[in-house]
């Protein structure tokens, strides 16, 4: 008699026990900051053991890379999820403010966790490339909305990468003052105001 082959539920197993982990790392990181979460307490929520953590994440920042790493790749899904159903022949102003009510939405499930890096919270090094990189994609989208690519004007370098520094504050603050409904199209409309501002125009 031949036996069951036992390889498809030791895959199983061992997805459903990092994920378990993901998901308790993800509540861990979104109610404290990075220094202050122990492996230990994400394991115990995750019914796992420190030591499987580190077996499947090498290390408290590589567990924390994976779940800022998640958290970038879902907003970046919902942003180009959201521009896609725009369609064709959309201003740049209006896919702009699109991406910018994805990402208030994104702050204000988690606004905790997204102004740490912020006001002084330190981060893992990867954890601060992997943020680098999603605004470099982020500015390489806003050249190609802009019709900008190729541009190497230093006015409109500078003010695409000064429009994050405006976005950062404007969101801080309004993070600060409880993320208020009545208060979003304010920001989002200073935040335009900035960018077209800082460009002279909208580029098209």
């Amino acid at each position: 008699m031949n036996r069951p082959d036992r390889a498809p539920r030791r895959r199983l197993d061992v997805d459903a026990r990092r994920a378990a982990i993901l998901t308790a790392a993800r509540d861990a990181f979104t109610r404290a900051r990075y220094a202050d979460v122990v492996v230990g307490r994400v394991a115990e929520a995750a019914g796992a053991s420190p030591a499987l953590v580190f077996h499947y994440f090498g290390s408290k920042s590589g567990l924390y890379e994976e779940v800022v790493r998640g958290a970038i790749e879902g907003l970046e899904a919902r942003q180009q999820a959201a521009d896609r159903a725009l369609g064709e022949h959309v201003s740049a102003r209006d896919r702009v403010r699109t991406t910018l009510v994805v990402y208030l939405d994104h702050i204000a499930a988690h606004p905790d966790a997204w102004a740490a890096p912020l006001l002084g919270g330190e981060e893992p090094p990867g954890v601060v490339a992997l943020r680098q990189d999603a605004r470099e994609r982020y500015v390489a989208g806003l050249r190609s909305w802009l019709g900008l690519a190729g541009d190497d004007w230093p006015r409109h370098d500078y003010a695409l990468w000064g429009y994050f520094g405006f976005l950062d504050q404007a969101c801080l603050a309004w993070v600060g003052a409880g993320c208020p409904a009545e208060r979003r199209d304010g920001l989002i409309e200073a935040s335009l105001g900035a960018l077209e501002g800082a460009l002279g125009d909208w580029g098209r």
